[in-house]
């Protein structure tokens, strides 16, 4: 199992923000994990254990996530924050640029710092994420964002976890589900719960009741780099006509890999996903050349 340091790193206003740092080489941007809505840095535990050591990579937790610390102000759950959020991180950490690995929301935030600070970029996988998003999808995440459970153990979680997701996943067997549970989910003196702030959801449905801006300007900075697009086969928040206009509209650059019998969104353990990362991995070290 890939080794990691927890660091943290302090955001303008003044919170504790949490990291994994897994070692690899400063001569080359690391690997930059961002994960979707109430997800955190173990998500990315299949990236690290593949390309830790030949990259650096690192995974964060958002504020209001796993180790970062709670916003006591909700309303700054919301891009905008976590892009400045991590411009500071890359700052603090002397980075010049980084591969994006982003995950659905860390895939928005990719997008969004793209448009005022592409420099930063050197290579983007958005997971399962486009500048439109599907209605369909974002009702899905409705009905679960910010709902508070307590479990009565782990197997009561990975139970309860499956029966909700089942049809996202279908292919998944009892390994998937026990380590799907123990990434999304904190043990403490609470019992077995979700690992993020439940008042995400105040500003998340804020969000999604407002009409959309036009986010394609934002995709269009990632010009330039190489860009892989995965896509869920049964994904309901990016469909398949999305997908293929951001193929169309950054055809140089953009890949697109639909990850079969997966909904929103691949783990990135899929033998799809694998490969698509490493592609993009290669592209970009052939510009680094």
């Amino acid at each position: 199992m890939a080794t990691w340091t927890d660091r943290y790193w302090n955001s303008a206003d003044g919170l504790r923000l949490h990291y994994r740092d897994y070692e690899g080489p400063r001569d080359k941007p690391p690997i930059l994990c961002i994960p979707g809505l109430t997800r955190n840095a173990r998500d990315f535990e299949p990236v690290a254990e593949r390309y830790a050591g030949a990259w650096r990579v690192i995974c964060v937790d958002l504020r209001g996530r796993a180790g970062s610390d709670y916003d006591p102000e909700p309303k700054h759950y919301s891009p905008p924050f976590y892009v400045a959020d991590l411009l500071k991180l890359l700052d603090q950490e002397g980075i010049a640029d980084a591969v994006f690995m982003g995950t659905s929301l860390g895939g928005i935030c990719t997008m969004i710092l793209a448009s005022t600070d592409s420099d930063r970029i050197a290579g983007a996988m958005l997971n399962d994420v486009g500048p439109e998003l599907c209605q369909v999808g974002i009702d899905r995440i409705a009905t679960y964002v910010g709902k508070d459970v307590e479990f009565s153990s782990w197997n009561d979680a990975v139970e309860q976890l499956r029966e909700r997701n089942g049809e996202v996943f279908p292919r998944w067997g009892d390994g998937e589900w026990q380590r799907f549970a123990r990434r999304v989910c904190r043990e403490g003196k609470d019992g077995i719960r979700f690992d993020y702030d439940m008042k995400i959801a105040d500003n998340f449905r804020s969000a999604t009741s407002t009409p959309a801006v036009d986010a394609w300007p934002a995709y269009r900075a990632l010009a330039g780099r190489p860009v892989t697009i995965l896509r869920g086969e049964i994904s309901e928040l990016l469909t398949q006509e999305t997908a293929d206009r951001m193929v169309a509209e950054l055809p140089d650059d953009a890949e697109l890999v639909v990850v079969r019998d997966v909904g929103h969104t691949p783990n990135l353990e899929e033998p799809e996903s694998v490969a698509a990362m490493d592609r993009l991995l290669k592209r970009v070290t052939e510009r680094l050349d």
